[in-house]
C-alpha cells in the first residue's frame, strides 16, 4: 500500500473508530497488549535484524535505544494496559453554559481524527503512539525510521492481530512502509487527510516538520536539559541526582546534558562529581569544562557548541557561574525548554528558579529523567512538547483530543 493509499484508508475508517464505545476501545487495547506479548519471539527476531544492521554505524547508547528484549516488550504491553485503565478522554464535558433563554451550550472532548507520527529509532514509540491514539478515538499513521523498521513492522503486525480479534478494523493503526524522505514529506503536506502531525526525534527531523508542514504540527523539542547546583545544595543529594540524570539512560531526551554550578560550591563539588562520574560509574562520562571549571578539575575544554548540543551520550558540559541570576541567564540562553532543574536547600532560590525558568518541566531536587508520560501518570506518551500551544510537556490522551461545542435549543433563533 502506498503512503497516499494508506492516508485514504485512514481517513475512511476514522468515523468507525471514533464511534467505538469506551468498553470496545479498552477491550481492544487489552487484546493488543496480549498479542504483543504472544508475538515476543517474532518481535525479537525482527529487532535483531535492526540491531545487526546498526552495529558499527551508531554509538552503543543509540544501539541501546534501538534494542528490545523480553522485559522491554513486556513493559510496552504493560504501557498499553495502563492506557486502557485511564479515564476515557471522550466522555469529558469540559464546560456547560445555559443562557437566560434556555439555550444550552456544552463544550465536549472529541478525537483529532487522523494523527500522523514521524519518529526515529525507538521501537517502543510504535506501541505507545498506537495505544494513545486508539484510546482517544484517533486513527494513527506511523512513520518510523529505517533503522527500526523491521521492529516496528513486527510490533504493528501484533497490534493489528489484537484489533482483528476484537472485531475492530485493523486500519485504526497504520505503518508507512516507505522510509524515504518522500513519505515524510507526504505526511507533512497531507492537507485534508492528517489532522495532527507529531514528530519525535532529533533536531533535524523536528525542524523539517516545523518548517515544511502544511498540516497542524506539534513541536516536540530536543532535550538540552540543565541541572543547576546552587551554593545551598546538599552535595550528597546533588551527586545522586546528577549521576542518575546523566548516566541512567543518556540516549533519551530527558537526560541531563549541562551541569551549572555556583562558584561558591564549585571547589568542593566538582572534584566529587568528577570522581562519581568517572571512577564510580559503569560508563565514564567525559566532562567538557568552561574556563573556570577547568581550573578546578581536569577535563576537556568546552567548545563553542558544547552548551548547545544534545549529546545523547556519556558527555556532560560544565559551567561555573557567580550566582543564581547568572545561572538562570545561562540556562535561559541555552535550554531547549524541555526539562531543567535546581538542587538547593534554599526555598527562596528554588521559588525564583521555578518562576524564571521557562521550560515544560522544572525540577527542584530531582532528576530530569522523570519527564515521561508514564512517570507523570499518563500511561505512556506521544512525545514531549516544548511549545505552548496547545500541548506542553509529556503528551498523553488529552493532548491528542480537541473539543467542539454542542448547542441545544427548542426552536431558539437569534
Amino acid at each position: 500500500m502506498t503512503t497516499q493509499e494508506m492516508l485514504e484508508v485512514a481517513k475512511a475508517v476514522k468515523s468507525s473508530v471514533c464511534t467505538l464505545t469506551e468498553k470496545e476501545r479498552n477491550d481492544a487495547l487489552l487484546a493488543m497488549a496480549k498479542s504483543l506479548e504472544d508475538n515476543t519471539e517474532n518481535i525479537l527476531i525482527a529487532n535483531e535484524m535492526d540491531v545487526s544492521k546498526a552495529k558499527g554505524k551508531v554509538s552503543d547508547v543509540m544501539i541501546d535505544r534501538l534494542l528490545l528484549n523480553e522485559d522491554r516488550i513486556k513493559g510496552m504491553a504493560e504501557g498499553i494496559r495502563a492506557v486502557a485503565k485511564l479515564p476515557d478522554p471522550l466522555t469529558s464535558e469540559i464546560s456547560r453554559f445555559t443562557r437566560e433563554d434556555g439555550l444550552s451550550i456544552r463544550k465536549i472532548s472529541v478525537p483529532m481524527g487522523v494523527v500522523a507520527i514521524i519518529y526515529e529509532s525507538r521501537p517502543n514509540v510504535t506501541s505507545d503512539a498506537a495505544a494513545l491514539c486508539f484510546k482517544s478515538g484517533n486513527v494513527c499513521v506511523l512513520r518510523g525510521g529505517k533503522e527500526a523498521f523491521a521492529s516496528a513492522q513486527a510490533i504493528v503486525s501484533a497490534l493489528k492481530e489484537g484489533l482483528k480479534k476484537s472485531g475492530v478494523t485493523e486500519y485504526a493503526i497504520n505503518l508507512v512502509t516507505d522510509t524515504s524522505r518522500e513519505s515524510a514529506n507526504q505526511l507533512m503536506t497531507a492537507t485534508g487527510y492528517v489532522d495532527l502531525l507529531i514528530p519525535r526525534g532529533g533536531k533535524g527531523l523536528i525542524s523539517a516538520c516545523v518548517e515544511n508542514a502544511k498540516v497542524p504540527c506539534i513541536q516536540t523539542g530536543t532535550g538540552i536539559c540543565h541541572i543547576y547546583v546552587d551554593k545551598y545544595a546538599d552535595i550528597k543529594k546533588a551527586v545522586k541526582i546528577i549521576k542518575n540524570a546523566k548516566t541512567s539512560r543518556p540516549s533519551v531526551c530527558n537526560a541531563q546534558e549541562v551541569l551549572v554550578v555556583h562558584r561558591d560550591i564549585a571547589q568542593e563539588f566538582l572534584p566529587v562529581i568528577k570522581k562519581e562520574l568517572q571512577e564510580n560509574s559503569e560508563h565514564k562520562v567525559e566532562l567538557r569544562l568552561d574556563k573556570e571549571a577547568i581550573e578546578i578539575i581536569d577535563g576537556t575544554p568546552a567548545g563553542e557548541e558544547d552548551f548547545d548540543t544534545e549529546f545523547l551520550d556519556y558527555i556532560l558540559a560544565v559551567k561555573v557561574t557567580e550566582d543564581i541570576s547568572k545561572a538562570i541567564e545561562h540556562i535561559s540562553a541555552h535550554s531547549t525548554g524541555h526539562s531543567d532543574g535546581i538542587i538547593t536547600e534554599n526555598k527562596e532560590n528554588a521559588e525564583i528558579f521555578v518562576k524564571l525558568i521557562d521550560s515544560a518541566a522544572v525540577y527542584v531536587n530531582a532528576s530530569t529523567r522523570f519527564t515521561d508520560g508514564g512517570e507523570f501518570g499518563l500511561g505512556c506518551e506521544m512525545g514531549i512538547s516544548t511549545q505552548k500551544l496547545h500541548a506542553r510537556g509529556p503528551m498523553g490522551l488529552s493532548e491528542i483530543t480537541t473539543y467542539k461545542y454542542v448547542v441545544e435549543g427548542n426552536g431558539h433563533i437569534r
